[in-house]
């Protein structure tokens, strides 16, 4: 493997190789060695960890840049006299991954990225204009790579519906909300922009996730067989569920009275891992289909997935519904079919806050528990991603302390974790009419600053929306 040569009808600008290493240089000098950070205070560490981020978006917005120029000479038409070829690579990812010791992955999103960057600003007719607002924040050092790589990749492409002008205004509105999203949360966030600007494609898009499905069976050397399934949204909202049911004691999951509660501490007490087990109870769905008794295996029935849909798109039908669960709609003809197949339950969203229970009872029942699934769309605390199966119901009024009531209005969806945060920690929520807020204890926001605590529910989102429209 030959190293990689200076292109010779563009060598490199001493001015610009002497500020990168001068950078390099600077880098070096500041320490990482453990000992000179042990003993520094909470508020100076988190100044330093936001430092760090900076430093690594300004290197990833100079190797975005390069990159973009050794994939743009590495193009196939050059064939081998494309730079990466000429240099002994098959392609310049293939270039980026071995002389920057990156992953497959991060080499691909690195040329991808790049490229768009490149195309965007020296192209007199760039390719994707509506991201001109991605690869300036990127190449400025605000955006880092893999956000750039999700807005483009969750917004897709111009359609019919959606011009070029709505589809740059919504990339630009990303960048905006990039500064509080990690980049797997501001690919859904990019996804849910694209369902709601083009309705119309919603149908299309889930019959393609179908299309993909898949199931394939592999036999190891040693013996051992590996099932590797993709499932559509549909498909993986019934696998999902039975999942949960099957495992959720073990992971801190909801507990039930009765003959559930003593299957709950069986499982608890199983030697098997959580894995194991799940692997055990759907070997046994299989084997014994439609004859196996089901409420010994899992507890509760046939899986029941539930479709949240708002109230008016149901009578309309038109529109689209959400499977509990899963990030992306799904059309009204999906959920008129689920709905009459009998195999779902139903959730109908008007505003309301059903289900109240007052202080004739401590725990939120199952109804209630449904509901505040469907409302919250798992755990409400800021940055959690935690589905409804994960979390726990908090009361926000204390049952002890408050005198508080068993109403949804006040019950909010914690994790475990999150939740034993608030009572051990002195984290507090409030109820502010349909809004709930975050109030840190002292010992991190001296101020005590409420933070807003917004629904993770698809559902809700739609609702807002069409009321907006």
């Amino acid at each position: 493997m030959t190293l990689i040569s200076t292109h010779e009808a563009a060598p490199v600008t001493p001015a610009l190789h002497a500020l990168m290493s001068s950078a390099v240089d600077a880098l070096a000098l500041v320490s990482t060695a453990a000992i000179d950070y042990r003993d520094m205070d909470d508020a100076t560490l988190l100044k330093l960890n936001r430092l760090a981020g900076v430093e690594r978006q300004l290197v990833e917005a100079h190797a975005a840049v390069i990159v973009g120029e050794i994939a743009h000479r590495s193009a196939p038409s050059l064939g081998h006299s494309g730079l990466a070829q000429r240099n002994g690579y098959r392609t310049p990812e293939e270039l980026v991954r071995i002389s920057t010791r990156s992953t497959a992955r991060d080499a691909s999103t690195a040329v991808r990225v790049g490229l768009q960057s490149r195309d965007s600003q020296l192209a007199p007719a760039p390719q994707r204009p509506w991201l001109a607002a991605v690869s300036s924040a990127l190449v400025s050092g605000t955006l880092p790579l893999a956000s750039a790589d999700a807005i483009q990749s969750g917004l897709g492409e111009p359609a019919a519906n959606v011009p070029i002008p709505m589809l740059a205004a919504a990339a630009a509105q990303l960048v905006t909300e990039a500064a509080t999203l990690d980049p797997d949360r501001l690919f859904r966030r990019a996804r849910q922009l694209r369902d709601e600007l083009d309705e119309l494609g919603v149908a299309d898009r889930e019959r393609a996730r179908r299309d993909r499905r898949s199931l394939r069976f592999t036999r190891q050397p040693d013996g051992m067989g590996r099932l590797t399934w993709l499932l559509d949204p549909e498909s993986a909202a019934v696998a999902a569920e039975l999942y949960d049911r099957a495992t959720s004691p073990r992971r801190g999951g909801p507990r039930f009275r009765g003959e559930l509660e003593t299957k709950a501490e069986r499982i608890l007490a199983d030697p098997r891992t959580t894995e194991q087990l799940a692997s055990d109870v759907f070997l046994e769905l299989l084997r014994h289909g439609a004859a196996a008794d089901d409420s010994d295996l899992l507890g509760s029935g046939a899986p029941s997935v539930r479709v949240l849909v708002t109230a008016a798109t149901l009578a309309a039908g038109v529109g689209h519904g959400r499977l509990e669960g899963q990030p992306d709609p799904v059309s009204i003809q999906t959920v008129q079919r689920l709905a009459c197949a009998g195999t779902v339950m139903p959730i109908l969203f008007d505003g309301a806050q059903p289900l109240d229970v007052g202080r004739e009872q401590r725990l939120f029942t199952r109804r209630q528990r449904v509901a505040l699934a469907a409302r919250d769309g798992g755990c409400r605390f800021p940055g959690c991603d935690r589905p409804p199966s994960w979390t726990e119901a908090h009361h926000v009024k204390q049952w002890v302390r408050d005198g508080g009531s068993t109403n949804v209005a006040d019950g909010i969806l914690l994790c475990r974790h999150h939740h034993l945060l608030l009572h051990n920690n002195e984290w507090e929520v409030v109820r502010r009419g349909s809004d709930y807020w975050l109030v840190p204890p002292p010992d991190i926001d001296p101020g005590q600053t409420p933070i807003a605590m917004p629904s993770k529910s698809s559902a809700l989102r739609d609702l807002a929306h069409n009321s907006a429209c």
